[in-house]
């Protein structure tokens, strides 16, 4: 494939969003190149792209826009079948898209917004202290989600079912963004440090792995694939 033929992703790197689209790509094997882009920048270029501004936003190689990071995992699982990420049944599917959208949505923010929103967007955005009762909140939410995702790990080989899906890919793009800041104790969900070190492992989640933030830097075990 040549350099025309590649897509381009326009991203944040602790984007979960952003890194769910990234894993999906790479497993599909589809090229791609990365824009760093800071949402709450609101670049006129970008919005041009996006109106919304939100991430991840991809560039066909034709030049059409894709926006919304589930119309563009939709869009890649309908336009590369292999392999296959979404299930083999209409109830396998059923259950693989009620886990992504589970963390996509709840997870997010029960979670996500309150622990690195607070954590990271608020002091990169405006510099400001962060809310400390939002992170309390955040960390006890976290238990409660990581016990879950324990739970399906030891009845499952993955967490959709016999097979890597779109589950574990996004599921792992929102945990990889608190194992990056340190927020998770791993030895007391010890399924779930089994299952995320299957996935850490893969191919597709080295360029996560080397991604660094200036000015917040990765746990000591972030990048360590025998954490």
């Amino acid at each position: 494939m040549t350099q025309s033929e590649r897509r381009t992703l326009y991203h944040f790197p602790l984007c979960p969003f952003s890194r769910k689209v990234r894993l999906l790509l790479f497993e599909k094997g589809i090229p791609y190149g990365l824009v760093h882009e800071v949402p709450w920048a609101r670049r006129a270029d970008f919005l041009h792209l996006n109106p919304l501004g939100d991430l991840p936003v991809l560039i066909e190689p034709d030049g059409s826009v894709l926006c919304n990071h589930i119309a563009i995992s939709e869009y890649i699982n309908e336009t590369a079948s292999l392999p296959n990420l979404m299930g083999e049944t209409p109830k396998g599917r059923a259950e693989i898209r009620r886990i992504a959208n589970w963390f996509d949505s709840s997870f997010y923010m029960d979670v996500f917004k309150p622990l690195v929103g607070e954590r990271v967007y608020k002091a990169l955005k405006s510099g400001t202290a962060p809310n400390s009762m939002m992170i309390r909140a955040g960390r006890e939410n976290l238990k409660r989600y990581l016990g879950y995702v324990d739970w399906l790990a030891a009845r499952r080989s993955y967490l959709g079912g016999r097979s890597l899906s779109v589950a574990d890919l996004t599921v792992a793009a929102h945990l990889s963004v608190l194992d990056y800041l340190g927020e998770i104790a791993w030895e007391n969900y010890p399924d779930a440090k089994l299952w995320y070190a299957k996935i850490k492992s893969r191919p597709s989640f080295s360029s996560l792995l080397n991604d660094k933030l200036a000015g917040i830097m990765p746990s000591s075990t972030y990048s360590n694939l025998d954490f």
